[in-house]
């Protein structure tokens, strides 16, 4: 048998480099053949303060295909039982099957990296379910709604609780998850456990809506596209994950054009909407591809300003048109967080673009000083149209009674393959209890302009040429009234 040896340099410098990946989780990452993105580092250090008793509770929302899952069930279970090699890890998932197929992966590679790693898997508990260490730590996978009596565990780690979007429409699929959470998962965690829960967002009254409200949890929660507050530091509009080759950006936005508008707010963009909202209803939205001729709607506006760039507003402009028949469609809608000379050129290029009759906005937010560089930048660029002010009265859902009456009789029209489709319906059917409400205010004021407005035409049909008038000339040059 040969003996391999290992000069003193190199025995020294593979010391460092198991005591690297045995101290980082992104060191064991980079052994297992994994590089991880900017969103996979934000995860990563919340994962090793969980390990360090920093984080008793921690949830993570990421959208799918972000490798939310890679990090958390798979590389994290292996790199945190080298670090506590006594502690026990209870891992669940929506099915058996999955659980297992997570214990499996883990198993394998603390098989494949046991000496970077310093542990030892026992060789009589090597079933993909239940296994341990040698040091007697013990892994066990276990389905979401099945029993795990008998076990103890100081690390309890849930990954897609939910199955389909039919188990999360499922109001007795849900309470289900949730007593099995609260009377079999919590109660096989050891005084002090930590809790970890990975999922993407279904529904708002899922087993992580209902979590977040029993106890205090550190959240990561990354959309798939950046809004405001962005955990990652990235801009509005900024995709998750366009920071290497993979391409998953440039899917986002692919999936973005595609994907049901409940969806993608939902699972892309972790913020499910109510399935039926309390004071605009679902049925309300009527979808199109594409809107009626122009000459044939009459055209208004009406914005809901943003003084300030950095106040946490957002400026809105809705631009509705109504059919002869009084149908309204939501032709455009254009809505941001940013300084007014950015909104009053928006405005000013929806104005020339659309040819609204009305325009409505607020009293209040123009004399907070930005009408009169309105007036001065609608006669630069030739966009006239009338603005008709309002008083603020009441509270929001007061002022937005009007198009509420409206939606609820005729419906709204909207175009279910714009971007900001996604956004408008989930903050339609939150109201008034959502983060956002400047849609609603936009087209609230729309709704009050209506009132005093009218619908649009019909189209003159072409009928037959009149007959020839004494004061025409015929086209044969014959009589008319010169030479009657």
């Amino acid at each position: 048998m040969m003996t391999l040896h290992v000069s003193p340099p190199d025995a020294a410098k593979e010391l460092l480099r198991r005591r690297s990946i045995r101290k980082s989780l992104t060191e064991f990452a980079r052994l297992c053949g994994f590089e991880p993105a900017r969103h996979h580092a934000l995860l990563i250090n919340a994962l090793e303060a969980v390990e360090r008793g920093e984080l008793r509770r921690l949830a993570v929302f990421m959208p799918p295909g972000s490798a939310k899952s890679t990090y958390a069930s798979k590389l994290f279970p292996p790199w945190l039982m080298q670090r506590q090699p006594q502690a026990n890890i209870l891992a669940a998932s929506h099915t058996t099957e999955l659980a297992e197929k997570w214990g499996r992966w883990v198993r394998n590679i603390v098989n494949e990296h046991s000496i970077e790693l310093g542990v030892s898997p026992s060789p009589d508990s090597q079933a993909a379910g239940r296994w341990s260490l040698t040091s007697g730590a013990e892994y066990y996978a276990a389905g979401v709604g099945t029993g795990i009596a008998g076990f103890r565990a100081k690390f309890g780690l849930i990954d897609d609780p939910i199955r389909s979007r039919q188990d999360a429409d499922s109001e007795l699929i849900r309470d289900r998850i949730w007593d099995w959470y609260i009377n079999d998962f919590r109660t096989r965690l050891v005084p002090g456990a930590a809790e970890i829960l990975i999922q993407t967002r279904w529904h708002e009254d899922d087993l992580a809506g209902r979590a977040l409200n029993h106890s205090n949890w550190h959240v990561v929660s990354l959309p798939a596209i950046a809004e405001e507050n962005d955990q990652l530091g990235r801009t509005v509009g900024e995709p998750l994950w366009d920071d290497d080759a993979y391409g998953y950006g440039e899917q986002l936005q692919e999936l973005r054009a595609n994907t049901p508008a409940r969806t993608w707010s939902a699972l892309y963009q972790q913020r499910p909407a109510p399935e039926e909202g309390d004071y605009f209803k679902t049925e309300w939205l009527k979808p199109y591809e594409k809107a009626p001729a122009l000459d044939t709607l009459r055209v208004y506006g009406g914005s809901d300003y943003a003084v300030t760039a950095d106040g946490g507003d957002w400026t809105c402009h809705a631009v509705v048109g109504i059919d002869p028949e009084g149908r309204m469609y939501l032709l455009d809608l254009w809505r941001k967080q940013t300084a007014s000379d950015e909104w009053i050129e928006a405005f000013c290029d929806l104005v020339k673009q659309w040819k609204p009759v009305g325009w409505a906005e607020e009293q209040g937010q123009i004399r907070s000083g930005v009408g009169p560089f309105l007036d001065k930048r609608q006669r630069e660029r030739k966009a006239y149209v009338f603005r008709d002010q309002f008083p603020t009265r009441g509270d929001k859902a007061v002022r937005a009674q009007s198009i509420r009456g409206r939606m609820a009789l005729e419906g709204l029209y909207v175009p279910i393959n714009a971007t900001w489709y996604a956004d408008l319906r989930s903050e339609l059917l939150s109201f008034p209890a959502g983060k956002h409400d400047d849609q609603v205010d936009a087209l609230g004021l729309v709704g009050q302009l209506l009132d005093r407005m009218m619908k649009g035409k019909k189209p003159v049909a072409e009928g037959p040429k009149p007959k020839l008038d004494w004061f025409e000339k015929a086209e044969d040059d014959s009589t008319n009234w010169k030479t009657a």
